[in-house]
């Protein structure tokens, strides 16, 4: 064997242990900037071809490295993230991710993963939405911010600032996880009961009802506005409770509802809340979303596969 295999092979070896204990931080930043796990997920394969082709003996600081080249990389697929999510058919939501294995998808706090949350990230300018998650979310200081997106110390401060002041009291004020669930469990028992008077009496006066279905049938068109809109919506198909069952989960750190018909998982659904009461009901019926969600259970025991990180059941990509 030449003797440059050996020391070729122990590089190798240890730039998969470094990419595999760095995954989920890439991708919990790809996610929180795209809201999408697949696009995330591409960006993170995108991240480990790269790593492979650098000379990472003139790396400093691999994790400076992957999580400035992963930035970048999903700042670019958020440009055209935009232009297509303009032909979208009715309310867009964010893809939710099961996070049950990782409460916090790879960040040093939970922060801008809840569904309502990344709503409100997703209207912001992609770097501003960027400098606000790195900060936010992974504790990145200002200069290091700076540095992955090209941009002075100042500058990243003013823009974070101003990104913190587009989140609204609602979303400031979230409950907290048990509370989150005992809100939810009482609207969706309220609901199978077609219980319009408790509904109301859960939702505030400015609930909104969101259904991402990008045209499916069924699925609202726009959104519903008003807790006695939202509470008659959520109990108006008389044959539409009795003919799933819900399966609790957990999704983007908080609980979740996956309805299943026919014994196929067909529709996701969770709430956004304060202690005034639940203003936010999301329903996600996008067949594709609902995919996403299944295939994201298995997301975070990424396995190595011939030089390549891929995903269980997935052939290397």
């Amino acid at each position: 064997m030449h003797p440059e295999a050996p020391r070729a092979d122990s590089d190798l070896s240890e730039a998969v242990s470094v990419f595999v204990e760095l995954r989920p931080r890439l991708f919990g930043i790809a996610y929180r900037l795209l809201g999408s796990a697949v696009e995330a997920e591409d960006v993170v394969q995108e991240v480990w071809l790269r790593w492979q082709r650098t000379d990472r003996a003139i790396v400093v600081s691999p994790v400076a490295f992957l999580s400035t080249t992963t930035t970048r990389l999903a700042l670019n697929v958020a440009q055209s993230a935009r232009l297509r999510r303009e032909s979208y058919i009715g309310p867009w939501l964010p893809e939710p991710v099961d996070t049950s294995n990782d409460p916090e998808v790879g960040a040093e706090r939970a922060e801008a993963l809840e569904l309502a949350l990344l709503l409100v990230l997703e209207k912001l300018p992609p770097t501003e939405r960027a400098a606000y998650v790195l900060r936010e979310a992974f504790d990145y200081d200002y200069p290091e911010i700076a540095r992955i997106l090209r941009l002075s110390p100042v500058n990243v401060r003013k823009i974070v600032s101003r990104a913190r002041k587009h989140l609204t009291d609602d979303q400031r004020d979230s409950v907290d996880a048990a509370e989150h669930r005992r809100l939810l469990e009482a609207f969706v028992g309220a609901a199978q009961r077609g219980d319009v008077g408790t509904l109301e009496e859960l939702l505030t006066p400015n609930a909104v009802s969101l259904s991402d279905g990008n045209g499916i049938r069924g699925a609202a068109r726009i959104p519903v506005l008003g807790r006695s809109r939202v509470a008659n919506l959520s109990t108006a198909h008389r044959r539409f409770w009795p003919t799933v069952e819900a399966e609790p989960v957990e999704a983007n750190g908080r609980s979740g509802i996956l309805l299943h018909r026919d014994g196929r998982p067909a529709t996701f659904m969770t709430i956004a809340a304060t202690h005034r009461g639940i203003h936010q009901v999301m329903w996600v019926f996008n067949p594709a979303k609902i995919a996403a969600f299944l295939d994201s259970r298995s997301r975070f025991h990424c396995a190595v596969v011939s030089e390549v990180c891929v995903r269980p059941g997935r052939p290397p990509r």
